[in-house]
């Protein structure tokens, strides 16, 4: 399969706002983890550290297999203006598997950020409210 120049390129807006996106994370990220206050030594302290480390982990993996794709979608480029078709494509394929590694790793992460969530909802121990469906405020 032969692809042009144009096609590697059109990938570079979209790995610039993944990356951008990326960061906004591990920054939001970095504030929960400086803002963490272990003074109420409650029960779940150790299971949300443990948590933490997991999605900085993930995020530091994402933002590398982000950044091997665009590094490879410039190489990609670079070989296929040299005019080797055949290894532009192929180093074109590679930085895409990057990409989709990349974004499964983020489907984790947020599957990780939402378990977080549900610790801390879990720890609040608020009572829930129970609704019932259908009825008008006059006939509760």
């Amino acid at each position: 399969m032969n692809i042009t120049l144009t096609t590697p390129a059109m990938l570079f807006p979209a790995i610039s706002l993944l990356l951008l996106a990326y960061t906004n994370r591990f920054l939001a990220l970095a504030s929960i983890i400086r803002n963490f206050d272990l003074s109420d030594n409650n029960e779940n302290d150790q299971e949300q550290i443990q948590n933490l480390r997991s999605r900085i982990q993930l995020i530091k993996n994402m933002q590398g297999a982000g950044m091997g794709s665009f590094f490879l979608c410039v190489l990609s480029m670079l070989a296929i203006y040299a005019e080797y078709q055949t290894i532009g494509s192929s180093i074109f394929a590679s930085s895409l598997v990057l990409l989709l590694y990349s974004l499964w790793l983020s489907v984790r992460e947020i599957h990780i950020s939402v378990e977080a969530l549900d610790m801390y909802l879990s720890n609040l121990n608020l009572p829930t409210k129970k609704r019932s469906l259908g009825k008008t405020n006059t006939e509760r």
